[in-house]
């Protein structure tokens, strides 16, 4: 096994677990409690006062463990800003909302202002500093790129904010998004490895962040990671996939966050066009399952299990 595979692990791992008994009182003095809502599942009730924005501890440790690695695989850069400018984004959406009491956080605009913003400088720096094109990797066709000419711009926009929203919708039980995505990361991390395409110290250093991150954030949680957290990871899929030239296996790997937005939008828009019907008891759909009688752990089990074997699925369609 090589060194420069496991030893990112290792650090991003030390190094979140170490962050995890300073950072979690730290939340906690700063009055960083989750609200619940009263109309949501009854059983999250117990949650509210878990401190949030606990995200900042596997994107310290990301960043910090990448670091190390930046001069000798400068690709891992783009990655590294889009992880860091999504996280930089919840952070602030988190801050407004916690600390500064501001119900909503960031207006809506503000925040897909940002994002935008954040998108356009990776696509620029892809397009200037990188060999790596547009074209995109055909799932179960080797070797096959699908070229959509200029499309490709909007294609990434949609790409990512979709995938950064995806993410988000999938962090609303203990455990749900950090577990999903350890499983996306380490697909990625595989399948970099065998392309030798130099990115798989952050893949790396993600699986270890994360691994320690679960640790305060598995069931019951000490910690949430909050919009911080989910957005960052959502920026990590979406860099990664692009640079490797897979947006379109994130269908394949990623389903499970697709399958929450999805839930969401057909949630609301159903809602209104009957004024007032519902097709889930509850979106996002991990809800949905809860109001159904599963325990949390167990959506979490099967949704990760799930992404497990998507991720099999997709070393297949390489």
């Amino acid at each position: 096994m090589d060194a420069k595979i496991v030893i990112p692990v290792l650090i991003a791992f030390a190094i979140s677990v170490a962050l995890g008994p300073i950072v979690i009182p730290f939340l906690r003095k700063l009055k960083m409690g989750q609200t619940e809502r009263i109309d949501g599942v009854q059983s999250h009730l117990k949650k509210a006062g878990t401190p949030t924005m606990g995200g900042i501890i596997f994107l310290l440790a990301v960043v910090l463990t990448s670091l190390f690695y930046l001069k000798d695989y400068p690709k891992i850069l783009p990655i590294l800003f889009l992880t860091l400018g999504f996280g930089i984004i919840g952070f602030l959406d988190d801050y407004l909302k916690v600390v500064l009491k501001r119900s909503d956080g960031l207006f809506a605009w503000q925040k897909f202002l940002l994002q935008f913003i954040v998108t356009a400088v990776f696509l620029l720096y892809m397009l200037e500093f990188t060999d790596i094109s547009l074209v995109m990797r055909i799932p179960f066709w080797s070797d096959h790129y699908l070229d959509i000419g200029w499309l490709a711009v909007p294609v990434l926009f949609f790409a990512v904010l979709g995938t950064v929203n995806g993410v988000n919708f999938t962090d609303g039980l203990d455990g749900l998004a950090s577990s999903v995505t350890i499983m996306v990361a380490v697909f990625f991390s595989v399948v970099s490895i065998g392309m030798k395409s130099g990115i798989e110290p952050i893949t790396c250093a993600v699986v270890g962040s994360l691994m320690g991150f679960l640790l305060f954030n598995v069931y019951p949680a000490q910690v949430f990671m909050g919009d911080t957290g989910s957005l960052a990871l959502g920026g990590f899929v979406a860099g990664t996939a692009y640079m490797l030239q897979m947006p379109l296996f994130i269908l394949i790997v990623g389903l499970i966050y697709l399958i929450e937005v999805l839930s969401v939008i057909l949630q609301v828009s159903y809602f209104k066009m009957t004024h007032g019907k519902r097709i889930f008891k509850m979106a996002p759909i991990h809800h949905h399952f809860e109001l159904c009688g599963w325990s949390e752990t167990r959506v979490v089990a099967v949704f990760s299990i799930t992404t497990a074997i998507l991720c099999l699925i997709g070393l297949l369609a390489l």
